[in-house]
Protein backbone atom coordinates (compact mmCIF):
# COMPACT_ATOMS: atom_id res chain seq x y z
CA UNK A 1 0.00 0.00 0.00
CA UNK A 2 2.93 2.33 0.60
CA UNK A 3 3.94 1.90 -3.06
CA UNK A 4 0.36 2.51 -4.23
CA UNK A 5 0.10 5.67 -2.13
CA UNK A 6 3.44 6.89 -3.47
CA UNK A 7 2.33 6.25 -7.06
CA UNK A 8 -1.02 7.93 -6.38
CA UNK A 9 0.72 11.08 -5.14
CA UNK A 10 3.10 11.13 -8.11
CA UNK A 11 0.32 10.53 -10.63
CA UNK A 12 -1.74 13.28 -9.00
CA UNK A 13 1.12 15.72 -9.57
CA UNK A 14 1.32 14.73 -13.24
CA UNK A 15 -2.45 14.82 -13.82
CA UNK A 16 -2.77 18.15 -12.05
CA UNK A 17 -0.02 19.58 -14.25
CA UNK A 18 -1.72 18.19 -17.37
CA UNK A 19 -5.10 19.64 -16.39
CA UNK A 20 -3.47 23.00 -15.66
CA UNK A 21 -1.69 22.98 -19.02
CA UNK A 22 -4.94 22.12 -20.81
CA UNK A 23 -6.65 25.01 -19.00
CA UNK A 24 -3.87 27.38 -20.07
CA UNK A 25 -4.43 26.25 -23.68
CA UNK A 26 -8.17 27.06 -23.58
CA UNK A 27 -7.77 29.40 -26.58
CA UNK A 28 -6.02 26.68 -28.60
CA UNK A 29 -7.74 23.89 -30.48
CA UNK A 30 -9.53 21.01 -28.77
CA UNK A 31 -7.22 18.60 -30.59
CA UNK A 32 -4.20 20.12 -28.85
CA UNK A 33 -5.89 19.99 -25.42
CA UNK A 34 -6.84 16.37 -26.05
CA UNK A 35 -3.25 15.56 -27.03
CA UNK A 36 -1.98 17.14 -23.78
CA UNK A 37 -4.45 15.17 -21.68
CA UNK A 38 -3.68 11.94 -23.55
CA UNK A 39 0.05 12.39 -22.94
CA UNK A 40 -0.70 13.10 -19.29
CA UNK A 41 -2.59 9.81 -18.95
CA UNK A 42 0.24 7.94 -20.66
CA UNK A 43 2.81 9.59 -18.37
CA UNK A 44 0.77 8.68 -15.26
CA UNK A 45 0.54 5.06 -16.42
CA UNK A 46 4.30 4.98 -17.16
CA UNK A 47 5.21 6.00 -13.61
CA UNK A 48 5.55 2.37 -12.48
CA UNK A 49 8.34 1.40 -14.93
CA UNK A 50 9.91 4.86 -14.79
CA UNK A 51 10.20 4.74 -10.99
CA UNK A 52 12.04 1.42 -11.29
CA UNK A 53 14.57 2.48 -13.95
CA UNK A 54 15.10 6.23 -13.43
CA UNK A 55 17.99 7.09 -11.05
CA UNK A 56 16.72 8.36 -7.72
CA UNK A 57 16.88 12.04 -6.85
CA UNK A 58 16.50 12.40 -3.09
CA UNK A 59 14.77 15.40 -1.54
CA UNK A 60 14.94 15.84 2.23
CA UNK A 61 11.85 16.82 4.18
CA UNK A 62 12.02 18.31 7.70
CA UNK A 63 10.79 16.10 10.52
CA UNK A 64 10.55 16.44 14.27
CA UNK A 65 13.25 14.84 16.37
CA UNK A 66 12.31 11.52 17.89
CA UNK A 67 11.73 11.54 21.66
CA UNK A 68 14.52 10.27 23.84
CA UNK A 69 14.02 6.94 25.54
CA UNK A 70 13.97 7.25 29.32
CA UNK A 71 16.59 5.32 31.18
CA UNK A 72 15.55 2.18 33.06
CA UNK A 73 14.23 2.61 36.58
CA UNK A 74 16.91 3.12 39.16
CA UNK A 75 17.76 0.23 41.47
CA UNK A 76 16.83 0.28 45.12
CA UNK A 77 19.03 1.87 47.72
CA UNK A 78 21.73 -0.31 49.30
CA UNK A 79 19.94 -0.21 52.60
CA UNK A 80 16.74 -1.70 51.23
CA UNK A 81 16.57 -5.28 52.55
CA UNK A 82 14.41 -6.45 49.61
CA UNK A 83 16.57 -4.88 46.92
CA UNK A 84 18.62 -7.98 46.19
CA UNK A 85 15.56 -10.21 46.08
CA UNK A 86 13.74 -7.88 43.71
CA UNK A 87 16.84 -7.57 41.52
CA UNK A 88 17.16 -11.34 41.28
CA UNK A 89 13.45 -11.68 40.58
CA UNK A 90 13.62 -9.09 37.74
CA UNK A 91 16.69 -10.79 36.28
CA UNK A 92 14.91 -14.13 36.26
CA UNK A 93 11.87 -12.47 34.73
CA UNK A 94 13.91 -11.18 31.81
CA UNK A 95 14.33 -14.79 30.71
CA UNK A 96 10.61 -15.43 30.49
CA UNK A 97 8.69 -16.34 27.36
CA UNK A 98 5.46 -14.81 26.26
CA UNK A 99 2.76 -16.84 24.54
CA UNK A 100 1.14 -15.78 21.26
CA UNK A 101 -2.32 -16.28 22.74
CA UNK A 102 -1.63 -13.47 25.16
CA UNK A 103 -0.82 -10.81 22.62
CA UNK A 104 -3.22 -7.95 22.01
CA UNK A 105 -2.33 -7.46 18.36
CA UNK A 106 -5.43 -6.69 16.25
CA UNK A 107 -6.50 -9.35 13.79
CA UNK A 108 -6.52 -6.91 10.86
CA UNK A 109 -4.22 -3.89 10.56
CA UNK A 110 -5.12 -0.53 9.07
CA UNK A 111 -2.94 -1.23 6.02
CA UNK A 112 -4.71 -4.54 5.43
CA UNK A 113 -8.12 -2.83 5.68
CA UNK A 114 -6.97 -0.15 3.21
CA UNK A 115 -5.70 -2.85 0.84
CA UNK A 116 -9.04 -4.67 0.99
CA UNK A 117 -10.95 -1.43 0.31
CA UNK A 118 -8.69 -0.61 -2.64
CA UNK A 119 -9.07 -4.09 -4.13
CA UNK A 120 -12.85 -3.87 -3.70
CA UNK A 121 -12.90 -0.52 -5.52
CA UNK A 122 -10.73 -1.88 -8.34
CA UNK A 123 -13.02 -4.89 -8.66
CA UNK A 124 -16.20 -2.80 -8.82
CA UNK A 125 -14.70 -0.30 -11.29
CA UNK A 126 -13.36 -3.05 -13.54
CA UNK A 127 -16.69 -4.88 -13.39
CA UNK A 128 -18.55 -1.75 -14.51
CA UNK A 129 -16.09 -1.19 -17.36
CA UNK A 130 -16.23 -4.82 -18.48
CA UNK A 131 -20.02 -4.79 -18.28
CA UNK A 132 -20.13 -1.82 -20.68
CA UNK A 133 -17.73 -3.52 -23.07
CA UNK A 134 -19.75 -6.71 -22.85
CA UNK A 135 -22.93 -4.84 -23.77
CA UNK A 136 -21.19 -3.33 -26.81
CA UNK A 137 -19.98 -6.79 -27.85
CA UNK A 138 -23.47 -8.27 -27.50
CA UNK A 139 -25.01 -5.46 -29.55
CA UNK A 140 -22.31 -5.89 -32.23
CA UNK A 141 -22.98 -9.64 -32.44
CA UNK A 142 -26.69 -9.05 -33.03
CA UNK A 143 -26.10 -6.27 -35.60
CA UNK A 144 -25.94 -6.80 -39.35
CA UNK A 145 -23.46 -5.25 -41.75
CA UNK A 146 -24.60 -2.19 -43.71
CA UNK A 147 -24.39 -2.80 -47.43
CA UNK A 148 -26.43 0.15 -48.68
CA UNK A 149 -24.62 1.79 -51.59
CA UNK A 150 -24.97 5.33 -50.21
CA UNK A 151 -23.51 4.38 -46.83
CA UNK A 152 -20.67 2.36 -48.35
CA UNK A 153 -19.76 5.07 -50.86
CA UNK A 154 -19.82 7.86 -48.24
CA UNK A 155 -17.73 5.78 -45.82
CA UNK A 156 -15.18 4.97 -48.54
CA UNK A 157 -14.79 8.62 -49.53
CA UNK A 158 -14.32 9.71 -45.90
CA UNK A 159 -11.84 6.89 -45.20
CA UNK A 160 -9.76 8.02 -48.17
CA UNK A 161 -9.87 11.67 -47.12
CA UNK A 162 -8.90 10.77 -43.53
CA UNK A 163 -6.07 8.55 -44.77
CA UNK A 164 -7.41 5.39 -43.08
CA UNK A 165 -5.72 2.29 -44.45
CA UNK A 166 -7.76 -0.31 -42.61
CA UNK A 167 -11.41 -0.70 -43.63
CA UNK A 168 -14.09 0.35 -41.14
CA UNK A 169 -17.09 -1.96 -40.69
CA UNK A 170 -20.54 -0.33 -40.47
CA UNK A 171 -23.03 -2.29 -38.35
CA UNK A 172 -26.72 -1.45 -38.00
CA UNK A 173 -28.16 -2.55 -34.66
CA UNK A 174 -31.72 -3.26 -33.54
CA UNK A 175 -31.43 -0.59 -30.80
CA UNK A 176 -32.58 2.92 -31.42
CA UNK A 177 -30.13 4.71 -29.13
CA UNK A 178 -26.75 3.17 -30.06
CA UNK A 179 -24.23 5.25 -31.97
CA UNK A 180 -20.67 4.30 -31.09
CA UNK A 181 -17.26 3.56 -32.56
CA UNK A 182 -14.97 0.99 -30.96
CA UNK A 183 -12.06 -1.28 -31.75
CA UNK A 184 -8.28 -0.90 -31.73
CA UNK A 185 -7.36 -2.67 -34.98
CA UNK A 186 -10.69 -3.71 -36.49
CA UNK A 187 -12.76 -0.56 -36.17
CA UNK A 188 -16.54 -0.89 -36.09
CA UNK A 189 -19.22 1.80 -36.15
CA UNK A 190 -22.51 0.85 -34.51
CA UNK A 191 -25.51 2.63 -36.04
CA UNK A 192 -29.03 2.89 -34.59
CA UNK A 193 -32.02 1.08 -36.07
CA UNK A 194 -33.42 4.23 -37.71
CA UNK A 195 -30.13 5.00 -39.54
CA UNK A 196 -31.56 3.63 -42.81
CA UNK A 197 -33.99 6.58 -42.93
CA UNK A 198 -31.33 9.28 -42.56
CA UNK A 199 -30.70 11.87 -45.21
CA UNK A 200 -27.41 12.10 -47.10
CA UNK A 201 -26.32 15.16 -45.08
CA UNK A 202 -26.91 13.36 -41.78
CA UNK A 203 -25.09 10.26 -43.00
CA UNK A 204 -22.15 12.45 -43.99
CA UNK A 205 -22.18 14.31 -40.64
CA UNK A 206 -22.36 11.13 -38.53
CA UNK A 207 -19.71 9.23 -40.47
CA UNK A 208 -17.40 12.27 -40.53
CA UNK A 209 -17.60 12.46 -36.74
CA UNK A 210 -17.19 8.73 -36.10
CA UNK A 211 -14.36 8.24 -38.59
CA UNK A 212 -12.58 11.20 -37.01
CA UNK A 213 -12.60 9.14 -33.79
CA UNK A 214 -11.08 6.24 -35.73
CA UNK A 215 -8.32 8.40 -37.25
CA UNK A 216 -7.45 9.86 -33.84
CA UNK A 217 -7.54 6.44 -32.07
CA UNK A 218 -9.82 7.97 -29.43
CA UNK A 219 -11.36 4.65 -28.36
CA UNK A 220 -7.98 3.09 -27.55
CA UNK A 221 -6.88 6.17 -25.63
CA UNK A 222 -10.15 6.38 -23.71
CA UNK A 223 -9.99 2.69 -22.74
CA UNK A 224 -6.44 3.19 -21.44
CA UNK A 225 -7.64 6.14 -19.37
CA UNK A 226 -10.56 4.08 -18.02
CA UNK A 227 -8.17 1.27 -17.04
CA UNK A 228 -6.01 3.77 -15.17
CA UNK A 229 -9.12 5.11 -13.45
CA UNK A 230 -9.94 1.58 -12.26
CA UNK A 231 -6.56 1.37 -10.52
CA UNK A 232 -6.82 4.91 -9.07
CA UNK A 233 -10.59 4.91 -8.48
CA UNK A 234 -10.07 6.81 -5.22
CA UNK A 235 -8.30 9.74 -6.93
CA UNK A 236 -10.75 12.45 -8.08
CA UNK A 237 -8.11 14.01 -10.35
CA UNK A 238 -8.05 10.85 -12.48
CA UNK A 239 -11.84 10.97 -12.82
CA UNK A 240 -11.66 14.62 -13.90
CA UNK A 241 -8.91 13.86 -16.41
CA UNK A 242 -10.92 10.98 -17.94
CA UNK A 243 -14.02 13.15 -18.25
CA UNK A 244 -12.06 16.02 -19.80
CA UNK A 245 -10.35 13.62 -22.20
CA UNK A 246 -13.73 12.34 -23.40
CA UNK A 247 -15.12 15.86 -23.84
CA UNK A 248 -12.07 17.16 -25.69
CA UNK A 249 -12.19 14.19 -28.07
CA UNK A 250 -15.81 15.05 -28.94
CA UNK A 251 -14.92 18.71 -29.47
CA UNK A 252 -11.95 17.72 -31.66
CA UNK A 253 -14.14 15.45 -33.82
CA UNK A 254 -16.75 18.20 -34.13
CA UNK A 255 -13.97 20.51 -35.33
CA UNK A 256 -12.93 17.87 -37.87
CA UNK A 257 -16.50 17.72 -39.24
CA UNK A 258 -16.79 21.51 -39.50
CA UNK A 259 -13.36 21.82 -41.10
CA UNK A 260 -14.62 19.57 -43.93
CA UNK A 261 -17.06 22.27 -45.04
CA UNK A 262 -20.27 21.44 -43.19
CA UNK A 263 -22.13 24.51 -41.96
CA UNK A 264 -22.18 24.82 -38.14
CA UNK A 265 -25.95 25.37 -38.06
CA UNK A 266 -26.63 22.26 -40.17
CA UNK A 267 -24.32 20.17 -38.03
CA UNK A 268 -25.94 21.48 -34.83
CA UNK A 269 -29.38 20.62 -36.27
CA UNK A 270 -28.35 16.98 -36.90
CA UNK A 271 -26.85 16.79 -33.41
CA UNK A 272 -30.06 18.07 -31.80
CA UNK A 273 -32.18 15.58 -33.76
CA UNK A 274 -30.03 12.69 -32.58
CA UNK A 275 -30.21 13.97 -29.01
CA UNK A 276 -34.02 14.13 -29.17
CA UNK A 277 -34.16 10.47 -30.22
CA UNK A 278 -31.85 9.50 -27.35
CA UNK A 279 -33.93 11.39 -24.79
CA UNK A 280 -37.17 9.86 -26.07
CA UNK A 281 -35.74 6.36 -25.78
CA UNK A 282 -34.32 7.09 -22.33
CA UNK A 283 -37.77 8.11 -21.12
CA UNK A 284 -38.98 4.71 -22.31
CA UNK A 285 -36.42 3.06 -19.99
CA UNK A 286 -33.62 2.38 -22.48
CA UNK A 287 -30.10 3.58 -21.59
CA UNK A 288 -27.80 4.84 -24.31
CA UNK A 289 -24.39 3.30 -24.94
CA UNK A 290 -21.80 5.94 -25.80
CA UNK A 291 -24.15 8.08 -27.90
CA UNK A 292 -22.78 10.68 -30.27
CA UNK A 293 -24.85 13.39 -28.58
CA UNK A 294 -24.65 13.24 -24.78
CA UNK A 295 -27.14 15.45 -23.00
CA UNK A 296 -24.52 16.48 -20.45
CA UNK A 297 -22.22 17.99 -23.10
CA UNK A 298 -24.72 18.81 -25.85
CA UNK A 299 -25.23 22.45 -24.91
CA UNK A 300 -21.51 23.09 -24.59
CA UNK A 301 -20.77 21.36 -27.92
CA UNK A 302 -23.38 23.38 -29.80
CA UNK A 303 -22.13 26.60 -28.21
CA UNK A 304 -18.57 25.82 -29.30
CA UNK A 305 -19.49 24.81 -32.86
CA UNK A 306 -21.56 27.97 -33.38
CA UNK A 307 -18.73 30.22 -32.15
CA UNK A 308 -16.74 31.43 -35.20
CA UNK A 309 -13.81 32.55 -33.03
CA UNK A 310 -12.98 29.00 -31.85
CA UNK A 311 -9.65 27.60 -33.03
CA UNK A 312 -10.43 24.42 -34.99
CA UNK A 313 -6.94 23.69 -36.30
CA UNK A 314 -5.47 20.23 -36.01
CA UNK A 315 -2.39 19.62 -33.89
CA UNK A 316 0.82 20.47 -35.66
CA UNK A 317 3.83 18.21 -35.29
CA UNK A 318 5.77 21.02 -33.60
CA UNK A 319 3.12 21.57 -30.94
CA UNK A 320 2.73 17.85 -30.34
CA UNK A 321 6.48 17.39 -29.88
CA UNK A 322 6.72 20.42 -27.56
CA UNK A 323 3.90 19.16 -25.36
CA UNK A 324 5.39 15.66 -25.32
CA UNK A 325 8.83 16.95 -24.30
CA UNK A 326 7.37 19.11 -21.55
CA UNK A 327 5.34 16.26 -20.06
CA UNK A 328 8.26 13.83 -20.49
CA UNK A 329 10.56 16.10 -18.50
CA UNK A 330 7.91 16.48 -15.81
CA UNK A 331 7.21 12.74 -15.63
CA UNK A 332 10.92 11.88 -15.41
CA UNK A 333 11.39 14.43 -12.64
CA UNK A 334 8.40 13.13 -10.71
CA UNK A 335 9.55 9.52 -11.14
CA UNK A 336 13.08 10.36 -9.96
CA UNK A 337 12.14 12.29 -6.82
CA UNK A 338 12.48 10.33 -3.59
CA UNK A 339 11.17 12.21 -0.59
CA UNK A 340 12.86 11.53 2.72
CA UNK A 341 13.38 12.93 6.16
CA UNK A 342 15.94 15.64 6.65
CA UNK A 343 19.31 14.16 7.37
CA UNK A 344 18.10 10.73 6.32
CA UNK A 345 20.51 10.54 3.38
CA UNK A 346 23.43 12.19 5.17
CA UNK A 347 25.69 10.51 7.75
CA UNK A 348 24.51 10.83 11.35
CA UNK A 349 25.59 9.73 14.82
CA UNK A 350 24.73 6.13 15.67
CA UNK A 351 24.14 5.98 19.41
CA UNK A 352 22.62 3.45 21.76
CA UNK A 353 22.39 2.04 25.25
CA UNK A 354 23.24 -1.48 26.39
CA UNK A 355 21.46 -3.08 29.35
CA UNK A 356 21.53 -6.39 31.16
CA UNK A 357 18.45 -8.55 31.65
CA UNK A 358 17.49 -6.73 34.87
CA UNK A 359 17.46 -3.33 33.20
CA UNK A 360 20.81 -2.12 34.54
CA UNK A 361 23.22 -0.33 32.21
CA UNK A 362 26.41 -2.12 31.16
CA UNK A 363 29.62 -0.02 30.99
CA UNK A 364 32.74 -1.34 29.31
CA UNK A 365 30.96 -3.27 26.53
CA UNK A 366 32.98 -3.51 23.31
CA UNK A 367 30.73 -2.63 20.35
CA UNK A 368 31.81 -3.24 16.74
CA UNK A 369 30.05 -1.90 13.64
CA UNK A 370 30.82 -3.60 10.31
CA UNK A 371 29.67 -2.43 6.87
CA UNK A 372 29.15 -4.30 3.60
CA UNK A 373 32.79 -3.72 2.54
CA UNK A 374 34.05 -5.41 5.71
CA UNK A 375 35.15 -2.11 7.19
CA UNK A 376 34.75 -2.02 10.96
CA UNK A 377 34.69 0.54 13.76
CA UNK A 378 34.80 -0.09 17.49
CA UNK A 379 33.36 1.80 20.45
CA UNK A 380 33.04 1.08 24.18
CA UNK A 381 30.07 1.93 26.38
CA UNK A 382 30.65 4.60 29.00
CA UNK A 383 29.62 4.58 32.67
CA UNK A 384 25.98 5.13 31.65
CA UNK A 385 26.02 2.22 29.18
CA UNK A 386 26.00 4.53 26.13
CA UNK A 387 28.02 4.02 22.96
CA UNK A 388 28.44 6.29 19.95
CA UNK A 389 29.67 6.00 16.36
CA UNK A 390 30.03 9.43 14.73
CA UNK A 391 29.06 9.98 11.09
CA UNK A 392 27.42 6.70 10.05
CA UNK A 393 25.83 6.76 6.57
CA UNK A 394 22.51 5.07 5.81
CA UNK A 395 22.77 1.43 4.82
CA UNK A 396 22.98 -2.12 6.16
CA UNK A 397 25.46 -3.03 8.91
CA UNK A 398 26.35 -5.80 11.34
CA UNK A 399 26.46 -4.76 15.02
CA UNK A 400 28.45 -6.85 17.50
CA UNK A 401 28.61 -6.38 21.27
CA UNK A 402 30.39 -8.54 23.82
CA UNK A 403 31.21 -8.55 27.55
CA UNK A 404 32.67 -11.31 29.71
CA UNK A 405 29.90 -13.38 31.28
CA UNK A 406 27.31 -12.41 28.65
CA UNK A 407 26.37 -13.90 25.30
CA UNK A 408 28.03 -12.17 22.36
CA UNK A 409 25.47 -10.23 20.33
CA UNK A 410 25.65 -10.24 16.54
CA UNK A 411 22.74 -8.72 14.61
CA UNK A 412 22.04 -7.18 11.20
CA UNK A 413 20.72 -3.61 11.35
CA UNK A 414 19.39 -1.30 8.62
CA UNK A 415 19.75 2.46 8.99
CA UNK A 416 16.92 4.07 6.99
CA UNK A 417 14.74 6.37 9.08
CA UNK A 418 15.75 8.80 11.83
CA UNK A 419 14.81 6.40 14.63
CA UNK A 420 17.25 3.73 13.37
CA UNK A 421 20.25 5.73 14.59
CA UNK A 422 19.23 5.27 18.27
CA UNK A 423 19.45 1.65 19.50
CA UNK A 424 18.42 -0.09 22.73
CA UNK A 425 20.20 -3.43 23.27
CA UNK A 426 19.90 -6.04 26.03
CA UNK A 427 22.66 -8.61 26.58
CA UNK A 428 21.71 -12.02 27.98
CA UNK A 429 23.72 -13.97 30.53
CA UNK A 430 26.04 -16.50 28.92
CA UNK A 431 25.68 -20.26 29.17
CA UNK A 432 28.14 -22.59 30.92
CA UNK A 433 29.09 -25.75 29.06
CA UNK A 434 31.35 -28.59 30.16
CA UNK A 435 32.36 -31.88 28.57
CA UNK A 436 33.11 -34.94 30.75
CA UNK A 437 34.44 -38.20 29.27
CA UNK A 438 34.21 -41.39 31.39
CA UNK A 439 36.38 -44.25 30.05
CA UNK A 440 36.92 -47.87 31.17
CA UNK A 441 37.92 -51.19 29.67
CA UNK A 442 35.43 -53.16 27.57
CA UNK A 443 34.22 -56.41 29.18
CA UNK A 444 34.33 -59.33 26.80
CA UNK A 445 31.08 -61.25 26.46
CA UNK A 446 31.26 -64.83 27.87
CA UNK A 447 31.72 -67.44 25.16
CA UNK A 448 28.98 -69.92 24.65
CA UNK A 449 26.55 -67.91 26.71
CA UNK A 450 23.15 -67.57 25.23
CA UNK A 451 22.21 -64.09 24.11
CA UNK A 452 19.48 -62.48 26.19
CA UNK A 453 16.31 -61.84 24.19
CA UNK A 454 15.88 -58.17 23.21
CA UNK A 455 13.62 -56.10 25.45
CA UNK A 456 10.23 -55.33 23.93
CA UNK A 457 9.90 -51.86 22.35
CA UNK A 458 7.40 -49.40 23.86
CA UNK A 459 5.34 -47.63 21.18
CA UNK A 460 4.35 -44.06 22.12
CA UNK A 461 2.93 -41.00 20.43
CA UNK A 462 -0.22 -40.51 22.51
CA UNK A 463 0.11 -36.86 23.52
CA UNK A 464 -2.28 -34.35 25.05
CA UNK A 465 -1.32 -30.73 24.33
CA UNK A 466 -1.32 -28.22 27.21
CA UNK A 467 -4.42 -26.16 27.84
CA UNK A 468 -4.10 -22.74 29.46
CA UNK A 469 -5.93 -22.43 32.78
CA UNK A 470 -4.75 -19.00 33.97
CA UNK A 471 -3.79 -16.00 31.79
CA UNK A 472 -2.23 -12.72 32.91
CA UNK A 473 -2.15 -9.85 30.40
CA UNK A 474 1.24 -8.07 30.07
CA UNK A 475 1.22 -4.43 31.22
CA UNK A 476 2.57 -1.70 28.96
CA UNK A 477 5.59 -0.04 30.71
CA UNK A 478 4.52 3.55 31.56
CA UNK A 479 7.88 5.09 30.66
CA UNK A 480 7.85 3.34 27.26
CA UNK A 481 4.33 4.62 26.61
CA UNK A 482 5.35 8.18 27.50
CA UNK A 483 8.36 7.91 25.17
CA UNK A 484 6.16 6.63 22.35
CA UNK A 485 8.20 3.43 22.06
CA UNK A 486 6.88 0.14 20.65
CA UNK A 487 8.52 -3.26 20.66
CA UNK A 488 8.26 -7.00 20.17
CA UNK A 489 9.59 -9.42 22.78
CA UNK A 490 10.21 -12.98 21.51
CA UNK A 491 10.53 -15.37 24.43
CA UNK A 492 10.84 -19.08 25.20
CA UNK A 493 9.47 -20.82 28.29
CA UNK A 494 9.25 -24.29 29.77
CA UNK A 495 5.92 -25.64 31.03
CA UNK A 496 6.64 -28.02 33.90
CA UNK A 497 4.99 -31.34 34.63
CA UNK A 498 2.59 -29.59 37.00
CA UNK A 499 1.52 -27.04 34.32
CA UNK A 500 3.40 -24.05 35.76
CA UNK A 501 5.94 -22.00 33.80
CA UNK A 502 9.29 -22.98 35.28
CA UNK A 503 11.96 -21.39 33.06
CA UNK A 504 11.81 -18.37 30.78
CA UNK A 505 14.31 -16.56 28.59
CA UNK A 506 14.19 -13.72 26.07
CA UNK A 507 15.29 -14.77 22.57
CA UNK A 508 16.34 -11.38 21.16
CA UNK A 509 18.90 -8.87 22.32
CA UNK A 510 17.31 -6.01 20.38
CA UNK A 511 14.65 -5.49 23.07
CA UNK A 512 14.41 -2.76 25.67
CA UNK A 513 14.63 -4.34 29.15
CA UNK A 514 11.43 -2.66 30.33
CA UNK A 515 9.50 -4.44 27.58
CA UNK A 516 11.25 -7.73 28.36
CA UNK A 517 10.49 -7.48 32.09
CA UNK A 518 6.82 -6.63 31.49
CA UNK A 519 6.40 -9.60 29.14
CA UNK A 520 8.24 -12.02 31.41
CA UNK A 521 6.39 -10.98 34.58
CA UNK A 522 3.09 -11.83 32.90
CA UNK A 523 4.14 -15.12 31.31
CA UNK A 524 5.62 -16.51 34.56
CA UNK A 525 2.16 -16.31 36.11
CA UNK A 526 0.45 -18.39 33.41
CA UNK A 527 -0.87 -21.83 34.37
CA UNK A 528 -1.52 -24.80 32.08
CA UNK A 529 -3.00 -28.24 32.36
CA UNK A 530 -0.11 -30.75 32.41
CA UNK A 531 1.11 -32.02 29.06
CA UNK A 532 0.64 -35.79 28.90
CA UNK A 533 2.75 -38.04 26.68
CA UNK A 534 1.43 -41.57 26.82
CA UNK A 535 -0.51 -40.50 29.94
CA UNK A 536 2.68 -39.36 31.70
CA UNK A 537 3.22 -35.65 32.55
CA UNK A 538 6.20 -34.19 30.65
CA UNK A 539 7.86 -30.82 30.29
CA UNK A 540 7.28 -28.88 27.06
CA UNK A 541 8.83 -25.77 25.53
CA UNK A 542 6.81 -22.96 24.03
CA UNK A 543 7.79 -19.85 22.09
CA UNK A 544 5.68 -16.73 22.02
CA UNK A 545 5.98 -13.17 20.68
CA UNK A 546 4.62 -10.37 22.85
CA UNK A 547 4.04 -7.21 20.82
CA UNK A 548 3.69 -3.83 22.53
CA UNK A 549 1.94 -1.35 20.23
CA UNK A 550 0.46 2.11 20.68
CA UNK A 551 -2.91 2.83 19.12
CA UNK A 552 -3.69 6.27 17.69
Amino acid sequence: MTLLLDLAIRSSILVLAGLALAAVLHRQSAALRHAVLAMTIIAAAALVPLTAIVPAWHVSLPVSIAPQVPAPRASAAPGDPGANARSLDREASAYSIASGAGTSRPAVTVIEIARIIWLAGVTVSAAVLLAGLGRLARIARRAHRVRDAEWVQTAGELQASYGLRRPVTLLQTDAGDVLATFGARCHRVLLPAQASTWSHDRIHAVLSHELAHVRRQDWLMQMGAEALRCAYWFNPLIWIACARLRCESEYACDDAVLSRGMAPRDYAFHLLELARVCRRLQKQGTLSALPMARASTLERRITVMLNPAVNRASVSSRMRVAAALLLACLSLSVAAVRAGQSGQNAPARLVGSIYDASGGVLPGVDVTLRDARDGSRTATTNARGRFEFPSVAPGSYVLEAGLYGFRTLRQDIALRTAGDWDRAITLQIGEISEKIVVSTQRVAAPTGASQAPPAPLRVGGNIRVPRRLQHVEPSYPPNMREAGREGVVPVEAVIGTDGSVTAVRVLSADVHPDFAIAAVDAVRQWKYAPTLLNRVPVEVRMTVSVEFTLSK
